[in-house]
Protein backbone atom coordinates (compact mmCIF):
# COMPACT_ATOMS: atom_id res chain seq x y z
CA UNK A 1 0.00 0.00 0.00
CA UNK A 2 1.47 3.46 -1.06
CA UNK A 3 1.24 6.04 1.57
CA UNK A 4 -1.11 8.56 1.95
CA UNK A 5 -0.66 11.68 0.04
CA UNK A 6 -1.79 15.52 0.17
CA UNK A 7 -4.07 17.08 -2.32
CA UNK A 8 -0.99 18.87 -3.35
CA UNK A 9 0.79 15.87 -3.66
CA UNK A 10 -1.45 13.83 -5.55
CA UNK A 11 -1.93 16.85 -8.05
CA UNK A 12 1.36 16.74 -8.42
CA UNK A 13 1.35 13.47 -8.97
CA UNK A 14 -0.88 13.49 -11.86
CA UNK A 15 0.58 16.31 -13.53
CA UNK A 16 3.47 14.41 -13.91
CA UNK A 17 2.15 11.44 -15.53
CA UNK A 18 -0.23 13.09 -17.76
CA UNK A 19 1.80 12.71 -21.09
CA UNK A 20 2.51 9.25 -19.91
CA UNK A 21 -1.26 8.47 -19.48
CA UNK A 22 -2.00 10.31 -22.77
CA UNK A 23 0.80 8.02 -24.76
CA UNK A 24 -0.93 4.83 -22.80
CA UNK A 25 -4.17 5.90 -23.74
CA UNK A 26 -3.32 6.07 -27.36
CA UNK A 27 -1.57 2.56 -27.94
CA UNK A 28 -4.75 0.98 -25.96
CA UNK A 29 -6.80 2.66 -28.59
CA UNK A 30 -5.03 1.51 -31.27
CA UNK A 31 -4.52 -2.07 -29.77
CA UNK A 32 -8.24 -2.68 -28.55
CA UNK A 33 -10.58 -0.68 -31.26
CA UNK A 34 -10.24 -1.77 -34.66
CA UNK A 35 -12.20 1.01 -36.04
CA UNK A 36 -9.61 3.86 -34.73
CA UNK A 37 -6.70 2.03 -36.26
CA UNK A 38 -8.10 2.11 -39.58
CA UNK A 39 -8.82 6.22 -39.56
CA UNK A 40 -6.85 8.47 -41.37
CA UNK A 41 -3.91 10.17 -39.55
CA UNK A 42 -5.77 13.33 -39.09
CA UNK A 43 -8.53 11.92 -37.53
CA UNK A 44 -6.45 9.82 -35.62
CA UNK A 45 -4.47 12.82 -34.08
CA UNK A 46 -7.83 14.71 -33.69
CA UNK A 47 -8.89 11.72 -31.05
CA UNK A 48 -5.37 11.78 -29.43
CA UNK A 49 -6.42 15.27 -28.72
CA UNK A 50 -9.65 14.32 -27.13
CA UNK A 51 -8.45 11.82 -25.18
CA UNK A 52 -5.33 14.04 -23.88
CA UNK A 53 -7.66 17.12 -23.37
CA UNK A 54 -10.04 14.25 -21.20
CA UNK A 55 -7.00 13.76 -19.11
CA UNK A 56 -5.69 17.28 -18.52
CA UNK A 57 -9.48 18.16 -17.95
CA UNK A 58 -9.71 15.24 -14.84
CA UNK A 59 -6.57 16.57 -13.34
CA UNK A 60 -8.32 20.16 -13.14
CA UNK A 61 -11.22 19.06 -12.16
CA UNK A 62 -9.75 17.08 -9.06
CA UNK A 63 -7.98 19.94 -8.61
CA UNK A 64 -11.13 22.10 -8.04
CA UNK A 65 -13.86 20.48 -8.20
CA UNK A 66 -16.35 23.03 -6.95
CA UNK A 67 -15.66 24.85 -9.89
CA UNK A 68 -17.78 22.19 -12.08
CA UNK A 69 -16.31 23.53 -15.38
CA UNK A 70 -18.54 22.67 -19.12
CA UNK A 71 -16.88 19.37 -19.49
CA UNK A 72 -18.07 18.96 -23.07
CA UNK A 73 -16.42 22.37 -24.02
CA UNK A 74 -12.99 21.36 -22.08
CA UNK A 75 -12.85 17.41 -23.56
CA UNK A 76 -14.53 18.12 -26.84
CA UNK A 77 -13.79 22.12 -27.82
CA UNK A 78 -10.37 21.68 -29.63
CA UNK A 79 -11.64 18.12 -31.98
CA UNK A 80 -12.89 19.41 -35.26
CA UNK A 81 -16.10 19.74 -36.21
CA UNK A 82 -16.13 17.13 -38.53
CA UNK A 83 -14.56 14.49 -35.71
CA UNK A 84 -18.46 14.60 -34.36
CA UNK A 85 -19.78 12.97 -38.02
CA UNK A 86 -16.83 10.68 -38.79
CA UNK A 87 -17.15 9.10 -34.67
CA UNK A 88 -20.25 7.75 -33.40
CA UNK A 89 -21.62 8.01 -29.55
CA UNK A 90 -20.92 4.77 -29.42
CA UNK A 91 -17.42 4.93 -30.51
CA UNK A 92 -17.16 7.63 -28.21
CA UNK A 93 -18.19 6.14 -25.20
CA UNK A 94 -15.66 3.40 -26.20
CA UNK A 95 -12.90 6.14 -26.41
CA UNK A 96 -14.08 7.19 -22.85
CA UNK A 97 -14.46 3.59 -21.36
CA UNK A 98 -10.17 3.16 -22.18
CA UNK A 99 -9.01 6.03 -21.22
CA UNK A 100 -10.43 5.63 -17.97
CA UNK A 101 -9.39 2.51 -17.80
CA UNK A 102 -5.86 3.07 -18.62
CA UNK A 103 -6.09 5.93 -15.96
CA UNK A 104 -7.34 3.39 -13.29
CA UNK A 105 -4.58 0.81 -13.96
CA UNK A 106 -1.93 3.45 -13.37
CA UNK A 107 -2.98 4.66 -10.43
CA UNK A 108 -4.63 1.66 -8.91
CA UNK A 109 -3.29 1.13 -5.11
CA UNK A 110 -3.00 4.93 -4.46
CA UNK A 111 -5.33 7.14 -2.70
CA UNK A 112 -8.94 6.22 -3.03
CA UNK A 113 -10.03 9.18 -3.67
CA UNK A 114 -8.08 9.60 -6.50
CA UNK A 115 -10.34 5.97 -7.82
CA UNK A 116 -13.49 7.97 -6.29
CA UNK A 117 -12.89 11.24 -8.31
CA UNK A 118 -11.99 9.28 -11.60
CA UNK A 119 -15.55 7.10 -11.34
CA UNK A 120 -17.20 10.50 -11.01
CA UNK A 121 -15.72 12.05 -13.39
CA UNK A 122 -15.86 8.86 -15.87
CA UNK A 123 -20.18 9.67 -15.63
CA UNK A 124 -19.88 13.02 -16.16
CA UNK A 125 -17.94 13.07 -18.87
CA UNK A 126 -20.15 10.16 -20.60
CA UNK A 127 -23.20 12.54 -20.11
CA UNK A 128 -21.34 15.12 -21.81
CA UNK A 129 -20.72 13.17 -24.58
CA UNK A 130 -24.56 12.09 -24.79
CA UNK A 131 -25.10 16.08 -24.63
CA UNK A 132 -22.56 17.11 -27.04
CA UNK A 133 -24.39 14.63 -29.71
CA UNK A 134 -27.67 15.14 -28.55
CA UNK A 135 -27.33 19.26 -29.84
CA UNK A 136 -25.64 18.00 -32.98
CA UNK A 137 -28.38 15.78 -33.93
CA UNK A 138 -31.24 19.13 -32.20
CA UNK A 139 -29.05 20.90 -34.93
CA UNK A 140 -28.72 18.65 -37.39
CA UNK A 141 -32.73 18.17 -37.39
CA UNK A 142 -33.35 21.98 -37.57
CA UNK A 143 -30.94 22.21 -40.83
CA UNK A 144 -32.49 19.53 -42.15
CA UNK A 145 -35.84 20.67 -41.72
CA UNK A 146 -35.30 24.41 -42.96
CA UNK A 147 -33.62 22.37 -45.92
CA UNK A 148 -36.62 20.28 -47.24
CA UNK A 149 -38.80 23.05 -46.55
CA UNK A 150 -36.31 25.40 -48.52
CA UNK A 151 -36.59 22.07 -51.75
CA UNK A 152 -40.05 21.96 -51.34
CA UNK A 153 -40.56 25.53 -51.87
CA UNK A 154 -37.97 25.13 -54.82
CA UNK A 155 -40.26 22.33 -56.29
CA UNK A 156 -43.62 24.10 -55.81
CA UNK A 157 -42.28 27.57 -57.70
CA UNK A 158 -40.47 26.02 -60.43
CA UNK A 159 -37.43 28.13 -59.58
CA UNK A 160 -34.45 25.81 -59.37
CA UNK A 161 -30.74 25.81 -59.37
CA UNK A 162 -27.66 23.95 -59.98
CA UNK A 163 -27.47 23.12 -56.24
CA UNK A 164 -31.18 21.37 -56.01
CA UNK A 165 -29.49 18.05 -56.37
CA UNK A 166 -27.21 18.09 -53.56
CA UNK A 167 -29.83 19.66 -51.68
CA UNK A 168 -31.85 16.41 -52.19
CA UNK A 169 -28.92 14.26 -51.76
CA UNK A 170 -28.10 15.87 -48.38
CA UNK A 171 -31.72 15.14 -47.16
CA UNK A 172 -30.83 11.33 -47.37
CA UNK A 173 -33.66 11.38 -50.50
CA UNK A 174 -33.73 7.53 -51.31
CA UNK A 175 -36.78 7.74 -53.91
CA UNK A 176 -35.48 6.47 -57.56
CA UNK A 177 -37.59 7.34 -60.72
CA UNK A 178 -41.24 8.61 -61.36
CA UNK A 179 -42.08 11.21 -58.89
CA UNK A 180 -45.82 12.97 -58.05
CA UNK A 181 -47.15 15.37 -55.46
CA UNK A 182 -49.62 15.77 -52.96
CA UNK A 183 -51.34 18.60 -51.50
CA UNK A 184 -54.19 19.05 -48.81
CA UNK A 185 -55.00 20.58 -45.79
CA UNK A 186 -52.36 20.74 -42.97
CA UNK A 187 -53.69 19.08 -39.44
CA UNK A 188 -53.41 20.85 -36.47
CA UNK A 189 -50.73 18.19 -35.03
CA UNK A 190 -48.89 17.48 -38.02
CA UNK A 191 -47.31 14.15 -37.37
CA UNK A 192 -43.97 14.52 -39.39
CA UNK A 193 -42.74 10.95 -38.32
CA UNK A 194 -45.74 9.10 -39.18
CA UNK A 195 -45.96 10.17 -42.84
CA UNK A 196 -42.47 9.00 -43.03
CA UNK A 197 -42.92 5.36 -41.82
CA UNK A 198 -46.31 4.94 -43.81
CA UNK A 199 -44.36 6.03 -46.76
CA UNK A 200 -40.94 3.33 -46.03
CA UNK A 201 -44.10 1.08 -45.48
CA UNK A 202 -44.66 1.46 -48.73
CA UNK A 203 -41.29 1.70 -50.29
CA UNK A 204 -41.81 5.21 -50.97
CA UNK A 205 -40.03 8.68 -49.69
CA UNK A 206 -41.65 11.87 -48.81
CA UNK A 207 -40.61 15.30 -48.34
CA UNK A 208 -42.60 17.47 -46.42
CA UNK A 209 -43.57 20.66 -47.02
CA UNK A 210 -46.15 23.58 -45.08
CA UNK A 211 -47.03 26.52 -46.61
CA UNK A 212 -49.79 27.99 -44.39
CA UNK A 213 -52.61 26.05 -44.22
CA UNK A 214 -51.30 23.41 -46.88
CA UNK A 215 -49.64 20.16 -46.47
CA UNK A 216 -47.48 19.35 -49.85
CA UNK A 217 -45.77 16.01 -50.09
CA UNK A 218 -43.45 15.26 -52.41
CA UNK A 219 -43.73 11.69 -52.98
CA UNK A 220 -40.88 9.42 -54.77
CA UNK A 221 -40.79 5.93 -55.23
CA UNK A 222 -37.91 3.66 -53.40
CA UNK A 223 -36.75 0.30 -54.51
CA UNK A 224 -34.85 -1.12 -51.14
CA UNK A 225 -32.41 -4.11 -51.40
CA UNK A 226 -33.50 -7.29 -50.34
CA UNK A 227 -32.61 -8.18 -46.87
CA UNK A 228 -32.39 -11.59 -45.22
CA UNK A 229 -33.10 -13.60 -48.20
CA UNK A 230 -36.47 -11.67 -48.86
CA UNK A 231 -37.90 -11.59 -52.40
CA UNK A 232 -37.15 -8.70 -54.02
CA UNK A 233 -40.03 -6.28 -54.81
CA UNK A 234 -41.88 -7.30 -58.19
CA UNK A 235 -44.46 -4.72 -58.78
CA UNK A 236 -44.61 -0.77 -57.90
CA UNK A 237 -47.35 0.33 -55.62
CA UNK A 238 -49.54 3.14 -57.36
CA UNK A 239 -49.06 6.50 -56.46
CA UNK A 240 -52.80 7.09 -56.11
CA UNK A 241 -52.57 4.05 -53.27
CA UNK A 242 -49.56 5.64 -51.46
CA UNK A 243 -51.94 8.97 -51.21
CA UNK A 244 -54.54 6.76 -50.23
CA UNK A 245 -52.23 5.72 -47.25
CA UNK A 246 -50.85 8.72 -46.44
CA UNK A 247 -54.29 10.53 -46.21
CA UNK A 248 -55.05 10.30 -42.88
CA UNK A 249 -51.47 12.33 -41.92
CA UNK A 250 -53.51 15.28 -43.50
CA UNK A 251 -56.62 17.47 -41.93
CA UNK A 252 -59.72 17.96 -42.92
CA UNK A 253 -60.53 18.92 -46.33
CA UNK A 254 -59.72 18.02 -50.30
CA UNK A 255 -56.76 16.00 -51.22
CA UNK A 256 -55.25 16.52 -54.49
CA UNK A 257 -52.60 14.75 -56.29
CA UNK A 258 -50.73 15.48 -59.09
CA UNK A 259 -49.38 13.12 -62.41
CA UNK A 260 -46.34 11.48 -62.58
CA UNK A 261 -43.11 12.97 -63.40
CA UNK A 262 -40.43 10.95 -64.61
CA UNK A 263 -37.92 12.57 -61.72
CA UNK A 264 -37.68 14.47 -58.76
CA UNK A 265 -36.18 17.77 -60.39
CA UNK A 266 -39.72 17.82 -62.87
CA UNK A 267 -41.70 17.37 -59.91
CA UNK A 268 -42.43 20.93 -60.17
CA UNK A 269 -45.27 20.13 -63.42
CA UNK A 270 -46.94 17.77 -60.90
CA UNK A 271 -46.82 20.38 -58.19
CA UNK A 272 -48.58 22.72 -60.53
CA UNK A 273 -50.91 20.25 -61.14
CA UNK A 274 -52.44 19.55 -57.72
CA UNK A 275 -52.01 22.98 -56.39
CA UNK A 276 -54.23 24.11 -59.43
CA UNK A 277 -56.50 21.11 -58.66
CA UNK A 278 -56.21 21.74 -54.98
CA UNK A 279 -57.92 25.39 -55.64
CA UNK A 280 -60.67 24.54 -57.37
CA UNK A 281 -61.31 20.52 -55.89
CA UNK A 282 -64.50 22.51 -53.93
CA UNK A 283 -66.01 22.62 -57.36
CA UNK A 284 -66.51 19.08 -57.76
CA UNK A 285 -68.77 18.29 -54.92
CA UNK A 286 -68.56 14.79 -54.90
CA UNK A 287 -65.00 14.73 -55.38
CA UNK A 288 -63.45 11.54 -53.58
CA UNK A 289 -60.34 11.85 -50.82
CA UNK A 290 -57.68 11.83 -52.50
CA UNK A 291 -58.32 13.14 -55.80
CA UNK A 292 -56.52 13.37 -59.09
CA UNK A 293 -55.36 16.76 -60.45
CA UNK A 294 -55.95 15.09 -63.91
CA UNK A 295 -59.48 14.42 -62.68
CA UNK A 296 -60.21 18.18 -62.31
CA UNK A 297 -59.23 19.29 -65.30
CA UNK A 298 -62.48 20.81 -66.69
CA UNK A 299 -62.51 22.85 -63.47
CA UNK A 300 -58.62 23.67 -63.81
CA UNK A 301 -59.31 24.89 -67.65
CA UNK A 302 -62.26 27.49 -66.41
CA UNK A 303 -60.27 28.57 -63.64
CA UNK A 304 -57.79 29.80 -65.93
CA UNK A 305 -55.19 27.01 -65.50
CA UNK A 306 -53.04 26.81 -68.87
CA UNK A 307 -51.27 23.41 -68.06
CA UNK A 308 -55.11 21.86 -67.57
CA UNK A 309 -55.91 23.24 -71.19
CA UNK A 310 -52.85 22.22 -72.99
CA UNK A 311 -53.77 18.86 -71.18
CA UNK A 312 -57.09 18.28 -72.42
CA UNK A 313 -56.14 19.30 -75.76
CA UNK A 314 -53.18 17.23 -75.79
CA UNK A 315 -54.04 14.21 -74.10
CA UNK A 316 -57.57 14.13 -76.04
CA UNK A 317 -58.58 16.19 -79.03
CA UNK A 318 -55.63 16.15 -80.67
CA UNK A 319 -55.10 12.19 -80.36
CA UNK A 320 -58.51 11.58 -81.93
CA UNK A 321 -58.20 14.04 -84.34
CA UNK A 322 -54.42 12.39 -85.67
CA UNK A 323 -56.06 8.89 -85.30
CA UNK A 324 -59.55 9.25 -86.97
CA UNK A 325 -62.73 12.12 -87.47
CA UNK A 326 -64.80 9.62 -87.20
CA UNK A 327 -64.21 8.54 -83.54
CA UNK A 328 -63.91 12.65 -82.48
CA UNK A 329 -67.42 12.97 -84.57
CA UNK A 330 -68.87 10.29 -82.57
CA UNK A 331 -67.70 11.01 -79.44
CA UNK A 332 -69.38 14.78 -79.88
CA UNK A 333 -72.50 13.88 -81.43
CA UNK A 334 -72.49 11.04 -78.27
CA UNK A 335 -72.05 13.86 -75.93
CA UNK A 336 -74.40 16.34 -77.11
CA UNK A 337 -77.27 13.69 -77.71
CA UNK A 338 -77.17 13.17 -73.65
CA UNK A 339 -75.05 9.81 -73.97
CA UNK A 340 -78.05 8.54 -75.73
CA UNK A 341 -76.57 5.48 -77.93
CA UNK A 342 -80.20 5.71 -79.67
CA UNK A 343 -79.71 9.38 -80.70
CA UNK A 344 -76.26 9.31 -81.34
CA UNK A 345 -76.73 6.36 -83.89
CA UNK A 346 -79.77 8.13 -85.64
CA UNK A 347 -77.70 11.25 -85.83
CA UNK A 348 -75.01 9.29 -87.65
CA UNK A 349 -77.17 7.44 -89.57
CA UNK A 350 -75.32 4.04 -88.21
CA UNK A 351 -76.57 1.46 -85.43
CA UNK A 352 -76.14 1.64 -82.19
CA UNK A 353 -73.67 -1.23 -82.02
CA UNK A 354 -71.76 0.88 -84.25
CA UNK A 355 -71.96 3.53 -82.08
CA UNK A 356 -70.83 1.10 -79.27
CA UNK A 357 -67.63 -0.25 -81.04
CA UNK A 358 -66.38 3.75 -81.88
CA UNK A 359 -66.95 4.32 -78.21
CA UNK A 360 -64.84 1.56 -77.23
CA UNK A 361 -61.93 3.02 -79.56
CA UNK A 362 -62.18 5.95 -78.57
CA UNK A 363 -61.28 4.69 -75.06
CA UNK A 364 -58.45 2.40 -75.92
CA UNK A 365 -56.97 5.60 -77.87
CA UNK A 366 -57.27 8.05 -74.91
CA UNK A 367 -57.74 6.01 -72.02
CA UNK A 368 -61.06 7.91 -71.01
CA UNK A 369 -64.58 6.07 -71.00
CA UNK A 370 -67.42 8.46 -72.32
CA UNK A 371 -69.89 6.47 -70.78
CA UNK A 372 -69.27 7.31 -67.37
CA UNK A 373 -70.75 11.04 -66.26
CA UNK A 374 -67.64 12.79 -65.14
CA UNK A 375 -65.16 11.22 -67.85
CA UNK A 376 -67.43 12.60 -69.85
CA UNK A 377 -67.31 15.93 -68.71
CA UNK A 378 -63.76 15.69 -69.21
CA UNK A 379 -64.08 14.92 -72.45
CA UNK A 380 -66.77 17.20 -73.15
CA UNK A 381 -64.49 20.06 -72.20
CA UNK A 382 -61.34 18.44 -74.25
CA UNK A 383 -63.75 19.01 -76.89
CA UNK A 384 -64.59 22.13 -76.46
CA UNK A 385 -62.05 23.24 -75.96
CA UNK A 386 -59.77 21.97 -79.07
CA UNK A 387 -62.20 23.52 -81.65
CA UNK A 388 -61.42 26.74 -80.31
CA UNK A 389 -57.59 26.06 -80.94
CA UNK A 390 -58.67 25.53 -84.34
CA UNK A 391 -61.65 27.65 -85.51
CA UNK A 392 -60.99 26.98 -88.91
CA UNK A 393 -61.87 23.52 -88.53
CA UNK A 394 -64.95 22.42 -87.40
CA UNK A 395 -66.25 19.28 -87.37
CA UNK A 396 -68.99 17.82 -89.59
CA UNK A 397 -71.22 15.26 -89.47
CA UNK A 398 -70.87 11.47 -90.89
Amino acid sequence: MAPARTKEQTLAWLRSLSGELATATLKRLDDTLPWYGDMPPGRRSAVGLVAQAGITSFIHWYDEPSSTPWIAADVFGGAPRELLRSVSLTQTLQLIKVTVEVVEDRVKGSDESVREAILLYSREIAFAAADVYARAAEARGLWDARLEALVVDSILSGEYDDELPSRIAALGWHGHGEVSVLVGTAPKMLDVDMLRRTARHLDADVLIGVQGSRLVLVIGRAHPSPEDGDPPATGLIAFLDIATALEPGFGDGHLVLGHEVPSLVEASRSAKAALAGFAVARSWRNAPRPTLADDLLPERALAGDGLARATLINRIYKPLQAHSTELLTTLWCYLDNGRSLEATARELFVHPNTVRYRLKRVTEVIGWDATGARESLILQAALILGSIAEPDGPLRRR
